[in-house]
């Protein structure tokens, strides 16, 4: 596995290759190779890494860098390889762009962020001429010992081997596997899907009604999954649930294979019992599997294994600034016979990434599965109590808008004082404008439902970073109309404060919002709000 970066600042190449060798030095994983043991068992061994050369790679003509790159992985990023990663330069005219790449079973995601983290520090370190140290950061290794001594005290509990021995049983005697057929049960090459389920806002929506139903947000996902698995199949949900092991914080800054396999069992589609399946599936994993699946001779592996993986980016000690670096994952392209399903949380959203074999059956049965989940996902963030605004005993719901309700916010805008002289265009150029506001992430273009669901408000709320004021980003909130059967009854109100709650979520340290001298009672009502007319803002056509 391997993660590109985009360097903020020109390096050459001797100061990139000397900042490398002092993460390597800080990290005892790196210096570590696997060895084929006397009985064929692999054998981890210390290795000593200094100063090198780089090396050239051409890229052949018609052949794309993702190609090229991974070609240079796959020959140097393997198991017994001595050492078992890589930095790669890609160099243009745009810039330097590094891949810090490694053998996965040396490795975890984590471990990634942490190499490119302090990769970034030792280069700032060189830029100002301080030397390129770095504490030394606790082993993989150590991690290891420490979790046999942990069997040494006192074993694996009766009632997680007695659990394990069930799910796996329940799985006709193997690990978990997908709940629809795949096809040949033999290794196909792989057919990747990627999909966006949520953006920033959906996000939000998503983990406000999971916080609502007292669950977490994998919960809330995991009764997605029940849903549609129970739906497609006729079975409990049962995957393969790797999770981390690194609960002290002693491990935090240390690079290896800190993740173990766990089993997932869930069977009914609901919050707080999808809530109980995941506690169990972490408690599941927090033993050493060795001795745990020592009755099947290891683990049970089978064709068609079915594994789900949730990765919060945001909640790691570990932060890079993803966006600014252009940080993207690099994967090796395999052939497979199972169904390993990605799930990654980060600033933007949430994001679905699923790997399976690319047969008929699959891309069918595979294809359905996913489509079907993130529909019900994305329903479920629709349909979340974030959106929803109470005014004297009535619900409303706060929307993003279509495109089909362009006509009816077209309405709303004309129906106040100066409508009939402004709000004259054809629908044709609010739809236009429409299609311009939603293409811009900083826009939201609201509107408001009532329980007949018939649209009664409308607001347009945009993001706007900036450096005056120290930096500060505000939200700018235009167009808030509502209908003139709801007026004076609570609903501007409530969605004022709504809007103050996405800027506050979206980092707007201020709100601002303009409206006519000659509009005394949109004025006095800001007031009333909070509101101070503390500067005199100036139009001119253009």
């Amino acid at each position: 596995m391997a993660l590109s970066i985009r360097l903020p600042m020109p390096v050459a190449r001797e100061v990139l290759a000397d900042a490398w060798l002092a993460v390597i030095a800080r990290h005892g994983t790196l210096r570590t190779a696997f060895v084929p043991g006397p009985d064929g068992d692999p054998e981890l061994y210390e290795i000593d890494i200094g100063p090198g050369a780089w090396a050239e790679h051409e890229i052949a003509a018609g052949q794309a860098v993702n190609d090229a790159l991974r070609v240079v992985l796959d020959s140097y990023c393997s198991p017994y390889r001595r050492p078992s990663h890589r930095l790669c330069v890609l160099e243009t005219a745009a810039g330097l762009t590094v891949v810090i790449a490694a053998d996965h079973s040396h490795v975890d995601m984590w471990s990634l962020l942490v190499l490119a983290r302090d990769l970034l520090s030792m280069l700032t370190k060189a830029k100002d001429g301080q030397p390129l140290e770095a504490g030394r950061a606790p082993a993989f290794v150590e991690h290891t010992q420490a979790l046999i001594e942990l069997l040494d005290v006192g074993g694996v509990p009766d009632h997680v081997r007695h659990r394990w021995a069930d799910i796996i049983n329940d799985s006709g005697g193997v690990m978990p596997r997908f709940p629809l057929p795949l096809g040949a049960p033999e290794p196909q090459p792989e057919r990747v899907e990627v999909r966006d389920v949520f953006d920033l806002d959906d996000g939000a929506a998503f983990a406000a009604q999971a916080r609502d139903d007292g669950v977490s947000t994998l919960a809330l996902a995991v009764v997605a999954m029940t849903a549609v698995t129970r739906e497609l199949a006729g079975t409990p949900l049962r995957a393969v649930f790797p999770v981390h092991s690194r609960f002290d914080h002693n491990w935090h800054d240390s690079v290896g294979w800190f993740i173990t396999n766990s089993v997932l069992e869930s069977a009914v589609a609901e919050p707080r019992a999808a809530a109980a399946a995941v506690k169990e599936a972490v408690q599941l994993g927090s033993w050493p599997l060795a001795d745990v699946l020592a009755p099947w001779g290891g683990m049970p592996v089978a064709p068609g294994m079915f594994a789900i993986s949730w990765l919060d980016l945001r909640r790691l000690p570990v932060r890079i600034d993803a966006a600014g670096l252009r940080a993207h994952t690099v994967s090796a392209t395999i052939k497979t016979d199972g169904v390993m399903l990605w799930f990654i949380l980060d600033e933007s959203g949430l994001h679905l990434r699923c790997r399976y074999p690319d047969t008929v059956e699959a891309r069918r049965n595979v294809g359905t599965w996913l489509d079907l989940l993130v529909a019900r996902l994305q329903s479920n963030a629709r349909s979340s109590v974030r959106g929803l605004l109470r005014v004297s005993g009535r619900t409303f719901r706060v929307e993003r808008a279509r495109r089909d309700d362009v006509a009816a916010i077209a309405a709303l805008l004309s129906d106040d004082e100066f409508g009939p002289i402004r709000e004259t265009a054809e629908l044709e150029r609010y739809e236009a404008a429409y299609d311009v506001v939603v293409r811009n992430e900083s826009n939201y273009l609201g509107v408001v439902l009532n329980g007949a669901d018939r649209i009664v408000a409308t607001m347009q709320l945009t993001v706007i970073p900036g450096l005056t004021r120290g930096g500060s980003t505000r939200l700018q909130i235009e167009g808030l109309r509502v209908a003139a059967a709801e007026r004076s009854r609570g609903l501007g109100t409530a969605m004022l404060e709504w809007a103050h709650d996405y800027g506050r979520a979206h980092g707007a340290q201020l709100a601002q919002v303009t409206t006519d001298e000659v509009r005394e009672r949109a004025r006095a009502f800001y007031r009333k709000h909070g509101y101070e007319t503390g500067q005199v803002g100036l139009k001119r056509r253009l």
